[in-house]
């Protein structure tokens, strides 16, 4: 996997979990305040598709996570 897998791998799984704390319906409901983690990580992504700079990206670029196939 190339690093723009990673990145919407992890924001699918963060967006996921911080819904899954955040809505009362939800059976692992902790605080509503976990949405503001969704639209942290949804604003990242929509930055990223604009400037094509990530911290994410930087992290992984770090890692050894390869930028193309």
């Amino acid at each position: 996997m190339i690093i723009t897998d990673w990145i919407h791998t992890i924001a699918g799984f963060f967006i996921l979990t911080s819904l899954a704390f955040g809505v009362e319906a939800s059976p692992f409901f902790h605080s509503t305040y976990w949405l503001f983690f969704t639209a942290f990580v949804g604003l990242n992504l929509f930055q990223y598709g604009i400037s094509k700079f990530c911290p994410m990206a930087f992290i992984l670029k770090r890692l050894g996570v390869p930028e193309s196939r």
